[in-house]
């Protein structure tokens, strides 16, 4: 247990050495300050477009917004920071192939599966921070200037995108456990990604698959049951547990 702490130690100077910490910190806070910005400023921008379309024959309503549209702003948003924090942590496992310290910590007695772990807990904690950090910014300012309440469903639906965010992350910890570059890893990822996303898609599928987590609208306005989640959230829980457990296995016969 203590080489695992130390190893997760070792992991999280690196996060703040690097700077990675402080720039997706940056990213995501940026991220939940401009869902409701981009809300609170859509009649000013139509106003001021107004004239223009006049002249063009269209005419410009008064547009109201709530806090369903900041929310709206939100789901749209988030898979740019989770992108974001993909392509800066896709080398969290190769970078340690390429630089040979890995090699000098398994010298000294420390077993593969901790650094797995170890970095798998590293990537969970990132991803919980920094998600539910973006969250509680844009649910305390559309609190400020509207009622939270208009969206229907919020929490379960924040949680099922956390989750869908979730079975990214463990992804990208199994195709780092199977290749050696970040390049790999990224395609990996986003290729495995892409397959579930194209089987949503069937009609007699689509509810199973973990894509669905990340359809909030229908949610949202109160017109999907979050029954109708179940069987996505049960099949990205136990793809999230099958990547970490065929990881270790994959790791351990893994040349480094």
């Amino acid at each position: 247990m203590k080489s695992l702490l130390a190893f997760m130690k070792k992991d999280w100077k690196e996060q703040l050495r690097s700077a990675k910490f402080f720039v997706l910190l940056g990213v995501f806070v940026l991220l939940g300050i401009m869902n409701p910005a981009v809300a609170k400023l859509t009649p000013w921008l139509m106003d001021m477009l107004s004239e223009t379309l006049a002249e063009s024959g269209m005419t410009v309503t008064a547009v109201t917004v709530s806090a369903m549209d900041s929310w709206v702003q939100f789901f749209k948003n988030i898979p740019m920071g989770l992108m974001v924090l993909i392509i800066l942590e896709s080398s969290i496992f190769t970078k340690e192939y390429r630089s040979g310290t890995l090699v000098l910590a398994l010298t000294k007695g420390l077993e593969r599966w901790k650094v797995l772990a170890s970095k798998t807990l590293v990537l969970f904690v990132l991803w919980t921070l920094y998600y539910w950090l973006c969250f509680g910014i844009t649910y305390g300012i559309n609190g400020y200037f509207w009622d939270n309440s208009v969206a229907c469903n919020l929490g379960f639906s924040v949680m099922c995108w956390w989750l869908a965010g979730l079975l990214t992350v463990m992804l990208m910890v199994f195709f780092s456990a199977v290749a050696k570059s970040n390049i790999v890893v990224l395609a990996g990822t986003g290729g495995a990604f892409l397959v579930i996303y194209l089987l949503s898609l069937l009609p007699k599928v689509g509810k199973y698959s973990p894509a669905e987590l990340m359809n909030s609208t229908p949610l949202l306005v109160g017109a999907a049951d979050t029954g109708a989640y179940t069987a996505a959230i049960i099949i990205s829980l136990a793809l999230c547990v099958l990547c970490f457990a065929l990881s270790i296995p994959i790791l351990n016969k893994k040349q480094i």
